[in-house]
């Protein structure tokens, strides 16, 4: 019997060319098919003739054209059809129509139970979900192949560990690779390869290790994909050493390492810190060696190498890298002039900064948001946040609009600076403008509202948060509870923790009115428990408030939730126990902290050399230094300062100073305090010429000069070396160092009882004409010794100086209540005065009574019209110069 003449056609394979040949016309293509193929519902598709439209169709995402197609097999006989599903189903597949492919893969399963689907378009329907990020069509496929009894190959199985891994089920990628060899699937180079870049992915290195030397086991070896990922994990993660031991593992394998290799070591030390290092590997790279050469530079490898030196701050060497670049061709992406204009702004170099962007203009490289994004936050780093916001109108005529990154820099910058006014501005402007604030950014001003104190503006902040859907996050939370506490309302914190576990954000309702809104919240599906940063916050004032069993009671309540405690934690918990005096309670979370496999640090050993220093405790404090030097615990400043301390209070200035040596042989840079302490202590010994020696080190490597000098100064003076402060005086002065901090004052009076009046006059003099504001109570001593002399004269003009320096310090202090005047009391190292103290020095001079009667005089004449009007006397005052006069 001969076939129907539409089954004719449909098999006719030159009619299948035709389709092809209309490729580039779909519609047409589509209605050739129908009128050739499809005008019988009986009609017979060839495979062939599917296989060309549906490609046709799949690239042009004509669905419903390809759903008829499939409905239309579906009506015709098994094998036929199912051939013809097939070659459906690896067309859609190809071009990512998935779920449709899907629908004809169960269809297959239904018509021919018995006879499985080919595994190569199982295979393509899986590297075609993994193309379209689609990992769980993956675990469907396979699923659908298993109830079809088909058995996976190791390239299906390939597939689907790669799903896992990108699903980050590692462990059930690991078990698919133990199945294989148990059911004699023997693994190739591409399994292992999988698993092992997704085990350095995931920061599992030696576990990829492992992995490679079963390869071995299994016959496979290794390529240079799976060693750079080998390298490239274990630079990641520091053990350069470890990746130069795989380097050489390469070589032996005859493998030769290509840039990729290198890439990953010169990102590896430059992420370290050891940027020269990387630049050496760089220039071998470069290098020609006649017949064994390296691979060359890329792009990649300079921008590495660029931005290792704008990261340390090396601009010089940045700059010939740059120079370098332009001239091999690889300074042509906008990515490298990034690097180049971030490292440019880290350091301040404003006007380069803004020649750079002109450059990039000249040579056609647009700059990008990302250009500006630095520009900005450089710009604000450097406090110029006016200059930063003129940016975004450069940035506007540009036809670039900001971002959240943009606003979010801006916002944070103002907050800083404490303009808060300004950033609610920039939040307003970033809604305005289409921009929608996230709970990052409001998160941002939310922190400086309570920081500055201002409560009232915080709740207003967070109620229009929860209003207007932004969402009050756990980081939200944790700044309220932490402004709370830090405005002393620490029960208020505790209780509105305790209700987070019941309500969520919804706790904060409790604060009062401005929260009501935030109850909502109840019974919404996300709710905000207390964290880790929470409970930090919590036990960390309440240590400090001296608290220490309901910290305790926190803790407790913490592992009864589930959240395990860091180091610092125990750290508070040990620096709250030395606060208190407590040392044996602090060594017993000490040890309960190494008990709980969390390492003691640097930190953890000095806050309890610390608390032994505060008893006196210096056999103690050593035996605990040697702890750390078994353990390998780094000492670092605070470390020796701790101990330097306890030698100097303990009077043992030679161990100090043998300290100090042992400090800086090690390379470890001392802090201020460290030579303070050393001055301090020498000079109380009277070791005069070691003090200097000290000092003379602090300035060739300590920034606080001037601090340096003033401490110096002053001890010289306590103990007796007056002369020496002055001379030490006069080179801080005419070196232009400031002195507002300086204990002029006290060296002014010492001078005077040594009866060196004309050197304390001097200075004084000096101090005055140089402009210099400060408590006119400075005068008295000079003034007094003057008079004591017989030197009225001298005496009345510098109390005629004083005057008028009283009448600008009061006029001051009217207008700026809270100004410091940067007096001899203002030092760091002695305690500090206000405004208000330095009042009562000079007020205090009007009630001397030692007989002197220079104040009284002055004033007098000042009332009797001389100087009339330069200092201002109440009625009480009046009075109290009358009583002032009673007493004689």
């Amino acid at each position: 019997m001969s076939a129907s003449p539409s089954a004719a056609i449909a098999t006719n394979p030159s009619l299948s060319a035709v389709i092809r040949r209309n490729a580039g016309d779909p519609a047409l293509a589509w209605l050739l098919f129908k009128r050739l193929f499809l005008s019988s519902p009986s009609s017979s598709l060839s495979p062939s003739a599917v296989s060309a439209i549906s490609r046709i169709l799949a690239r042009a995402n004509m669905v419903s054209e390809l759903e008829r197609i499939h409905r239309h097999l579906l009506l015709q006989p098994c094998p036929t059809s199912s051939s013809a599903l097939v070659a459906l189903a690896r067309s859609s597949a190809f071009f990512g129509l998935l779920d449709f492919c899907l629908s004809i893969l169960r269809s297959l399963r239904s018509l021919s139970p018995s006879f499985p689907p080919p595994l190569p378009l199982i295979n393509s329907m899986l590297r075609s979900s993994l193309r379209s990020s689609r990992p769980d069509l993956v675990q469907l496929i396979y699923h659908e192949l298993l109830l079809a009894g088909a058995a996976p190959d190791v390239q299906t199985l390939n597939i689907l560990m790669q799903s896992l891994c990108d699903c980050g089920h590692l462990d059930d990628a690991l078990q698919v690779l133990d199945k294989m060899l148990v059911k004699g699937c023997r693994p190739n180079e591409f399994s292992f390869g999988i698993l092992i870049s997704a085990c350095c992915r995931a920061g599992l290195n030696n576990r990829a290790l492992e992995l490679l030397e079963r390869m071995g086991s299994q016959g496979c070896t290794p390529n240079i994909v799976i060693y750079n990922a080998l390298i490239a994990g274990f630079c990641r993660e520091g053990k350069v050493h470890e990746a130069e031991k795989l380097v050489e593992r390469m070589r032996e394998a005859g493998l030769l390492p290509n840039v990729v290799t290198f890439n990953a070591r010169i990102s590896a030390l430059c992420k370290d810190g050891k940027v020269l290092d990387a630049y050496r590997i760089f220039k071998d790279m470069k290098e020609d060696y006649g017949g064994f050469e390296l691979p060359k530079p890329n792009q990649i490898t300079y921008n590495l190498v660029l931005g290792g030196f704008c990261k340390r701050g090396m601009v010089e060497e940045a700059r010939a890298l740059v120079d370098e670049m332009r001239k091999d061709g690889y300074f042509v992406k906008v990515e490298s002039s990034n690097i180049w204009l971030s490292g440019l702004m880290c350091t301040g170099r404003l006007l380069e900064a803004r020649k750079l962007l002109e450059q990039m203009a000249k040579d056609g490289l647009e700059p990008t948001l990302h250009s500006y994004n630095i520009l900005i936050d450089g710009l604000c780093k450097q406090g110029m946040v006016s200059a930063a916001r003129s940016v975004m109108g450069l940035m506007r005529g540009r036809g670039i609009l900001p971002d959240i990154v943009t606003y979010s820099t801006l916002l944070h910058a103002y907050c800083l600076k404490g303009m808060v006014q300004e950033a609610n501005w920039i939040l307003h402007e970033m809604a305005r403008n289409g921009c929608v604030p996230n709970a990052f950014t409001c998160n941002i001003l939310l922190q400086s509202l309570w920081k500055e104190g201002r409560t009232w503006e915080a709740e207003i902040l967070l109620k229009k948060m929860n209003e207007k859907g932004y969402g009050l996050d756990i980081v939200s939370c944790n700044i309220v509870i932490d402004g709370l506490c830090r405005s002393g309302k620490l029960d208020k914190a505790v209780e509105i923790v305790t209700g987070m576990w019941l309500h969520g954000s919804a706790a904060l309702g409790e604060l009062g009115n401005a929260f009501l809104g935030l109850v909502e919240d109840r019974n919404g599906s996300s709710r905000c428990f207390p964290d880790l940063i929470t409970y930090s916050i919590l036990i960390s004032y309440l240590c400090k408030a001296g608290r220490m069993d309901e910290a305790k009671q926190k803790l407790l309540e913490m592992l009864g939730k589930n959240i395990k405690p860091n180091a610092i934690i125990y750290d508070i918990f040990i620096h709250g126990y030395c606060k208190l005096g407590r040392i044996s309670s602090a060594f017993n979370v000490f040890r309960d902290m190494e008990k709980k496999c969390h390492h003691p640090s640097t930190r953890t050993y000095n806050l309890l050399l610390w608390g032994l220093g505060r008893k006196n405790q210096i056999k103690e404090m050593l035996n605990l230094v040697d702890e750390m030097r078994e353990k390998g615990v780094a000492l670092d400043a605070t470390t020796y300062n701790n101990l330097i301390r306890a030698f100097c209070e303990g009077e043992l200035t030679s161990r100090a100073a043998s300290l100090f040596e042992e400090m800086l042989k090690r390379g470890i840079r001392p802090k201020f305090a460290s030579f303070g302490l050393l001055i301090k202590a020498f000079c109380k010994a009277g070791e005069f010429d070691s003090a200097e020696g000290a000092f003379r080190i602090g300035l060739a490597s300590c920034r606080e000069k001037e601090a340096l000098y003033s401490l110096l100064i002053y001890e010289l003076c306590r103990y007796g070396k007056v002369l020496k402060a002055k001379e030490l005086f006069q080179i801080a002065f005419d070196r232009g160092f400031s002195i507002e901090n300086f204990e002029y004052k006290f060296l002014i009076e010492e001078l005077c009882k040594e009866n060196r009046v004309d050197d304390a006059k001097n200075l004084l003099t000096a101090v005055v004409n140089r402009g210099h504001t400060f408590d006119p109570a400075t005068f008295m001593p000079v003034i007094d010794a003057l008079g004591r002399k017989g030197n009225n004269q001298e005496a009345d003009k510098l109390s005629e100086q004083m005057m008028d320096m009283a009448a600008r310090h009061d006029d001051d202090s009217y207008h700026q209540p809270s100004r410091s005047y940067g007096n001899m009391n203002g030092s760091k190292f002695h305690a500090q005065k206000q405004a208000g103290s330095l009042e009562n020095d000079w007020r205090s001079l009007l009630h001397r009574d030692d007989g002197s009667g220079i104040v009284l005089k002055v004033l007098k004449r000042v009332q009797k019209g001389w100087g009339q009007g330069s200092i201002p006397i109440s009625q009480s005052r009046d009075a109290e110069l009358c009583e002032m006069e009673d007493h004689g």
